[in-house]
């Protein structure tokens, strides 16, 4: 039973990091700066379950445009767990989403809780990692057929932020933004003829540097994406969240010598949302999709 000291707020700063170190110790590897692009898609989609007055459980229920929400960071410490803390937080992030289509990314072990609340499976995200084959195998020039790699920041954000829509329910223009242009990260877009054909941005993390979103129009641009972006990380060591919808790209990268880790279960509450899953190589965050 939980007990009366219990109560849940937004969460500020210092709460966000804290959720970062907890998600860190459930290993989930998030990046080291994520937080504040987080803090930019939705400030209040960020909660904190408090038992008096200590931090025992969170989760962010962020908002996207009029009609998208998506669940994440959904973790109670282990001391506090089979109290009913966590399911009260759950049911507070649900509610701050209620009348949206919802998604998350389901670690295991919470799959049939989220199947109870509604959630359905669309494709599992599959965590390749380690040091891709052919780091050495690009020169600066073209990719294929005129393509060539730039810094994203040297694009129209809003070309970026168009190019993204096609891989993502709403815009997300704020944190994209932020997601691309924090201090230590590398964003990368591959263009032809003035044409974004794939975008990529590598994170430092605790462990293997994250990379997410990796997005392409070609296995080619994909691979060499992946190839410029693991340069920029210590050892080459990365990972990648891949989607099983894209057999092509768990192929590819398994081919680059990458190899599985944990998986997660994309959900929704309704009919998935048309994406360019074809071209989807490594979704941007299991925490907000």
């Amino acid at each position: 039973m939980t007990g009366t000291g219990f109560e849940i707020t937004g969460a500020g700063a210092a709460d966000l990091e804290l959720m970062r170190d907890w998600a860190e110790e459930e290993g989930w590897n998030p990046g080291d700066s994520d937080r504040f692009a987080f803090a930019a898609a939705d400030p209040e989609g960020f909660l904190i379950g408090r038992v008096d007055a200590e931090p025992v459980a969170c989760i962010s229920a962020v908002r996207y445009g009029a009609g998208f929400g998506f669940i994440g960071f959904y973790i109670a410490r282990p001391a506090f767990r089979g109290q009913g803390y966590g399911i009260r937080l759950w049911r507070a992030g649900t509610e701050r989403l209620r009348g949206r289509l919802v998604g998350l990314d389901g670690v295991v072990e919470q799959q049939d809780n989220y199947r109870t609340s509604g959630f359905r499976p669309a494709w599992n995200n599959i965590r390749l990692e380690g040091v891709p084959d052919g780091l050495g195998a690009l020169d600066g020039g073209p990719v294929r057929g005129g393509v060539e790699l730039v810094d994203a920041a040297s694009l129209p954000f809003g070309q970026l932020a168009a190019y993204d829509r096609r891989f993502f329910p709403e815009s997300r223009d704020a944190f994209l933004s932020a997601w691309t242009s924090l201090p230590g990260r590398t964003a990368l877009a591959a263009v032809r003829d003035g044409r974004i054909e794939g975008l990529g941005v590598i994170r430092p993390a605790a462990g293997p540097s994250r990379i997410g979103p990796l997005y392409a129009a070609h296995p080619d641009v994909a691979a060499a994406l992946l190839r410029a972006l693991a340069r920029h990380a210590p050892g080459g060591r990365i990972a990648v969240d891949v989607p099983d919808a894209n057999p092509t790209a768990t192929a590819l990268f398994a081919g680059l010598g990458l190899v599985p880790g944990f998986e997660t279960a994309r959900m929704y509450t309704g009919p998935p949302p048309a994406l360019d899953l074809a071209g989807t190589y490594g979704v941007t965050s299991l925490e907000l999709g």
